[in-house]
C-alpha cells in the first residue's frame, strides 16, 4: 500500500498527516515545534506512523511534501509546498463546497478565496505584527493565567465585551493587563479581545470577498469564542471541517503528495 505524507512545521506547532492511495486518513500527531523545523517534523510522522498497525517508516512513504515556515529545512521531503496552498486544498479536500479560507495559525492571518477545484484564486495576510494569531493569544493567555481554552469559555460568558482599542499586539496585552488591574470583568475583558481579533480577521475576509461555504483553519480555529464573533460580525455560519482544523494543512500537503506522485498537478 503505498502512503504520503505532510508536515506542517508552523511556528508553534508540528503536524503530520498520512494518506492512503485512496485518500483516506490513516494517521495523524500534532505536537509543539522544537528550534529545529526538521526535528520537528521527523518527530510529529514518525509519532503519527507509530499510531499505524503496520511497521511504517518515514523512508517507505511513497511521497512527503513540507509546508509551513519551516518547510524549506526538510530534507527527507520531496518538495514543499507554501501553507497557503496546503491549507486550501486541504480544507477543499475536506469539503468540496468550501470557497473561502480563514488560516489563524501562530505567527500570521490569511485570508484565502478558493476555486471551485480549491486552489487558491486569491489571498491576503496579515504577517507584520502579531496581533490576533497563536501567540498573540498566548500572550493574552498568560495575563489571564489560562489557555486557550479556559479564556475562550470565559468570553462566552460576556453579555458586555470592553472594546480594546490598541491594535499593536504588545499595547493590547498592556492594555488587557491594564484593564485587569482595574478590576473590569474578566469575561468583558476577554470578549473586549475576541471581538477585536475577530474585526481585523474580517477586514482581511473583505479584500479577499466573502463567498460561502467558508471555514477557518489553524490552531486558532479551536478558540470558541473567536468564531462566535466572527460568525456574528459576518453574519455568517462557519463550515465546520471533519478533521481538527489545525491540522488542514498537513492534510493538504499529503493530498498534493498523492497528486503529484500520480502526475495530477
Amino acid at each position: 500500500m503505498k502512503l504520503f505524507a505532510g508536515c506542517d512545521v508552523g511556528s508553534t506547532t508540528g503536524k503530520a498527516v498520512v494518506i492512503n492511495e485512496a485518500g483516506d486518513i490513516m494517521a495523524h500527531y500534532i505536537l509543539p515545534s522544537a528550534i529545529d523545523p526538521e526535528v520537528t517534523a521527523i518527530e510529529s510522522l514518525s509519532r503519527a506512523l507509530a499510531q499505524m498497525a503496520s511497521d511504517y517508516e518515514i523512508a517507505d512513504m511513497a511521497r512527503v511534501i513540507g509546508t509551513g515556515y519551516g518547510r524549506i529545512e526538510l530534507s527527507f521531503a520531496h518538495e514543499n509546498v507554501s501553507e497557503i496552498t496546503c491549507h486550501a486544498v486541504g480544507a477543499h479536500f475536506l469539503d468540496n463546497g468550501i470557497r473561502t479560507v480563514i488560516d489563524i495559525g501562530g505567527q500570521d492571518c490569511k485570508a484565502m478565496a478558493l476555486r471551485d477545484d480549491g486552489y487558491v484564486l486569491d489571498f491576503v495576510m496579515n504577517d507584520k505584527c502579531a496581533a490576533g494569531t497563536g501567540r498573540f493569544f498566548e500572550g493574552i493567555g498568560r495575563a489571564f493565567n489560562m489557555d486557550l481554552e479556559s479564556f475562550s469559555r470565559l468570553s462566552l460568558e460576556s453579555k458586555n465585551p470592553i472594546a480594546i482599542s490598541s491594535q499593536c499586539s504588545v499595547f493590547a496585552e498592556s492594555e488587557v493587563v491594564s484593564l485587569i488591574s482595574q478590576r473590569k470583568p474578566p469575561m468583558d475583558i476577554a470578549a473586549g479581545v475576541q471581538k477585536a481579533v475577530a474585526k481585523r480577521t474580517m477586514s482581511l475576509v473583505r479584500r479577499v470577498g466573502i463567498v460561502e461555504k467558508l471555514t477557518i483553519t489553524g490552531g486558532c480555529a479551536k478558540n470558541a469564542g473567536l468564531l462566535k464573533m466572527l460568525e456574528e460580525g459576518l453574519g455568517i455560519e462557519m463550515a465546520r471541517l471533519s478533521l481538527d482544523a489545525q491540522l488542514v494543512g498537513a492534510l493538504g500537503a499529503a493530498v498534493l503528495a498523492m497528486r503529484h506522485e500520480r502526475g495530477q498537478e
